[in-house]
Formats: structure tokens, sequence, C-alpha cells
């Protein structure tokens, strides 16, 4: 992993990632602990404070700049992804992030969104999926199950909702992972693999809006219901999940189905095997569509994670290749150079 760290320079706590801002969000809000868990991990992703920016758009997601003690810009509506490209191309020595809820980033931020990502800038986006607009109230969002009743909707909603790990993995971001609110430990995890990779790096939080949509993963958290209806990915180990780790995943053509290890028919050694460095899109679109099969576990953790140049890298190098050699193209002739051509 890169570092601008000088290993003499006192050892930041979560504490200097404290702003002297009063939080505000809803008593309860998963935020909260999304906002501890950056602090926390923080301290260790091997940047010095001046040289990490947090961007945002518009949210509640998006107050999060204000609460660290890092740089930090409140952008527009979904545009949060551009303005840290441009920031990342200007200032590749900087570590920057986003903030961004649902509907900030899948609705009117999802072209910059994809574009973000298939141009592989070398920026960390945290996106707080609470599947709900909070900010305004309470209306349906992208991530919005069908048939969603609220203030906009009084009769369901008819929209079919974004997959947000499937659109990240279509628009070829480098890294892919989910976490939830109320599992820490595991967010921080997700937080630092985020922080080391070089490239595009994409979570996706479930958050409880405790106002607005609350319960939307309550069977997800909930000690009763977890084991079972949540799998840990852990690259090069089998799919195993459940109470007493008794149920596994495997693949009948394309398709995940859940078997019971105890049945005397199905082991381990049948069990789908995570590989989140597999070059080839299929698995990891196979684990980001479980969601859409009832009785299917929520995958969690890193879906993939490969290596690739990045645009910022490239627009570095090129730079850099000018600068010590006069380049056939100039700025005079991009602007002032006539296109002509004859009809006959």
């Amino acid at each position: 992993m890169e570092t601008n760290i000088d290993e003499k320079e006192v050892k930041l706590t979560a504490k200097d990632f404290k702003s002297d801002r009063d939080v505000r969000w809803c008593p309860g809000c998963g935020d909260y602990s999304i906002l501890a868990q950056v602090q926390r991990t923080f301290p260790n992703i091997g940047y010095k404070k001046e040289d990490i920016v947090w961007v945002s758009g518009i949210g509640c997601s998006s107050r999060f700049p204000y609460y660290m003690d890092t740089y930090g810009f409140h952008g527009i509506h979904g545009r949060a992804p551009a303005i840290a490209t441009g920031l990342k191309v200007a200032r590749p020595e900087l570590s920057v992030w986003v903030a961004t809820g649902d509907g900030d980033l899948m609705s009117i931020g999802g072209n910059h969104f994809i574009h973000t990502c298939r141009k592989n800038i070398d920026i960390k986006i945290v996106m707080f999926n609470n599947q709900i607009y909070g900010l305004t109230k309470g209306q349906y969002s992208p991530t919005s199950e069908k048939g969603k009743i609220t203030k906009s909707t009084p009769f369901g909603s008819v929209d079919y909702p974004f997959n947000p790990a499937s659109l990240a993995l279509g628009a070829e971001a480098s890294f892919v992972a989910r976490s939830i609110d109320r599992e820490p430990k595991h967010m921080q995890e997700m937080i630092m693999r985020a922080a080391e990779h070089k490239g595009t790096a994409f979570i996706e939080i479930y958050q409880n809006c405790n106002i607005f949509n609350d319960g939307a993963f309550t069977t997800l958290t909930d000690k009763e219901t977890k084991a079972d209806s949540v799998i840990t990915l852990e690259n090069k180990k089998p799919m195993i999940f459940g109470k007493d780790n008794n149920k596994g995943i495997i693949i009948e053509g394309f398709n995940p189905v859940v078997v019971d290890l105890n049945d005397g028919k199905h082991s381990v050694d049948d069990l789908l095997v995570h590989e989140e460095t597999d070059e080839s899109p299929i698995r990891s679109f196979i684990l980001a569509h479980m969601t859409d099969h009832p009785g299917m576990p929520t995958p969690i953790g890193v879906f993939k994670q490969i290596t690739k140049p990045t645009y910022d890298g490239g627009v570095a190098k090129q730079i850099k290749n000018v600068t010590e050699k006069k380049g056939e193209g100039t700025l005079k002739d991009l602007l002032y150079t006539p296109n002509t051509w004859e009809v006959s």
C-alpha cells in the first residue's frame, strides 16, 4: 500500500479525525456507525490528514465531510464522482473519498458513477444505501423494492430497483464490496481494503433509516435470523453459512442454489469457492444477483478486486512524457486547427 506518512510522525487515532461540528443525523441512524468506522480505520490508511479529501453530493450521507477533520467538499446533487475525478487528476498524491447515498449516486449521479468506474479513477466511493430518500422525507429511491409504498407512491412503486453492486461490476469498477452498518468490524475491514486498492473502489453499505424506512435490513441484522440470511465472502474459501455452518452455495448452470451439508448428498467439496480476483465477471455477477432470489443469503464482503491501470495514472504519465520531451500535439492545434474537406 502507498503511504505518505513519515515513520517518525505521531500516530493518529480515531479522535484525530473527529471534527468540531455537531453531528446532525436522526438519533439511531445507521450513518453514525459508518462515520465511527471510518474514523477508526483512517489512522491506518497511510495518509496524513491534510492529504485526505472527502467529497459529497446532496443527502443525509453528504453531510459526511463536515464531520471528518480532513479536507472536504460539499458538492451538488449527484456530482461528487465528477468533482472527485477532477481533484484526483489534478492532485494525484491525495487520497480522495466520496460519501454518497443511493438517491444521490444511483439517480442523478448515475452517469458520473458509471464513467468513474469505467475509467478506473483512483477514488473510493462509499454509498450509504437505505433504500429511501431520507433528506427529502421518505420518497422511494432507485434502490427501493418494487411495490414500495411511500408518500410519493401511495399505491406502491412500479419501478424496478437498481442493483448497485451489479451496476458497479457492469461499469468495470476494479473493486466492489458490500457491508452493513451493524457489522462494525466487517465495515472497517472493507474500508481498509478499499483504501489499499489502486483504482475505483466502490463499497455499498446497507444503512438503516429508522425514520422513513426502519427495518429494511432487519433480517440481515437480527441475531435470530442473520446467520441464515447473510453469507460473508472470503477469498479462496468455500461459500458456507448458517447458524451451524451447515448450509452452502453450489452453482447449477448459472444459478446459485442453497444446499444442506448434512443431507448426505453434498459436502464442502461441492461448494462454490469465492474468487474475488477472477478476471471474468460471471462469478461476481452471480453473487451480486443472489439478492434477487427469495431464500438466498445476502453476500457481504469483496465481490471483485482486480488490478488494472488507472485513468489518473495515465494522465500523469502523459504529462510527464510531454514535460520531458516535446509532444506532437499542442493546445493551439486543438483550438485553432480547422477541419476542412472538399465535396465533389
